[in-house]
């Protein structure tokens, strides 16, 4: 299932705070699978996300200094054979298990208001994820904006190990190989990496199903247009949420529920398997481009919204007022979403 985005509040193309109502951004609609209050529970030094399941260690600077990627596998492997605070089941997070702690209503650090971590850097997090566009990169999450990219295996970065989680809250990345800081292929046996754990659900063996002018996905529940550039060009992100509010009147391919999705919604079509585009093989969507507008305003920068860059598969930003994106709508409401406007 998709988790909100934490986002609650509208702005306009300026940056400015607007009444959410009949906006069709994020924080109207607020799609996806509701945060629980208090949503983080604490016992000694681990924190469990009651959203997730996930258990996390308070100190979201256990190794104290920035690791390569194999350093921090490996210091993570050590921590269970070690029994690190009173268990043997850590891992390095995959990327959406990372990004779930993401609060988009935040920024330094981009976390939920009150969390209650210690020692949260407001820099680049390692990842389990390996990238696909380039296997001796992985991907990482910065958690003074929320930002996700991939960085060189043998760079340094930090580590904030996980384990447990309810596995039903998340889907799978989509990737099943490992890959060594090189990027040269290896066995995923007790590697640790995300092609060897999978955590989460999987997925259908035929995840679209296309009907005409529109494709369901079984794995979300739902609904994007089999044409993945509807406008033709890029645009502005008023115009992209403009181009919603009219398939919404002309009820495209007969529905009138269309509408931005918010970063989670659009991150979903992720096959971190793949690359250029960052799409599950065999997908039945046409004219595939690279940057998509999502309806999840940047709290960091307000005057920006968040973007999916479909060729490789990160999430960064784009300023509203520049006409750089695409857009693909969607329709339906996620898998067991209690969000409504």
């Amino acid at each position: 299932m998709l988790l909100q985005t934490g986002q609650t509040t509208c702005y306009d193309e300026q940056g400015r705070e607007v009444d959410c109502r009949e906006t069709f951004q994020d924080g109207w609609f607020r799609h996806g699978l509701a945060w629980p209050q208090p949503r983080f529970q604490v016992d000694g030094q681990l924190v469990t996300d009651r959203l997730t399941g996930l258990v996390w260690p308070q100190d979201a600077n256990l190794g104290e200094f920035p690791l390569t990627w194999s350093e921090t596998l490996e210091t993570i492997a050590q921590m269970n054979r070690e029994q690190a605070l009173g268990h043997s089941d850590w891992r390095l997070p995959n990327r959406r298990e990372l990004r779930s702690l993401v609060s988009y209503q935040a920024r330094r650090p981009a976390m939920p208001e009150g969390h209650p971590f210690v020692n949260v850097i407001r820099g680049w997090y390692w990842t389990s994820t390996t990238a696909a566009i380039n296997p001796a990169y992985a991907w990482y999450v910065h958690l003074d904006g929320a930002r996700m990219f991939y960085g060189r295996k043998d760079q340094y970065f930090l580590m904030w190990p996980v384990r447990a989680g309810d596995s039903s809250r998340f889907f799978q990345t989509g990737q099943d190989r490992c890959y060594d800081p090189d990027g040269l292929e290896i066995h995923c046996n007790g590697s640790g990496q995300d092609g060897d754990v999978r955590f989460g659900q999987t997925w259908p063996s035929s995840r679209f199903v296309a009907r005409s002018d529109i494709v369901r996905d079984d794995l979300t529940g739902l609904y994007w247009p089999v044409h993945a550039d509807l406008t033709g060009r890029p645009g502005t992100w008023n115009e992209a949420l403009s181009t919603v509010a009219q398939l919404r009147k002309s009820r495209f391919a007969g529905r009138d529920d269309w509408r931005l999705p918010n970063i989670n919604e659009l991150e979903s079509l992720v096959d971190c398997a793949t690359h250029s585009p960052a799409l599950p093989l065999g997908h039945p969507f046409r004219h595939v481009g690279e940057g998509y507008w999502s309806s999840t305003t940047s709290f960091f920068e307000t005057d920006w919204a968040w973007v999916l860059y479909l060729r490789k598969g990160a999430l960064g930003v784009g300023f509203k007022r520049n006409p750089d994106f695409l857009v693909c709508p969607v329709a339906g409401t996620p898998a067991s979403s209690s969000g409504s406007p």
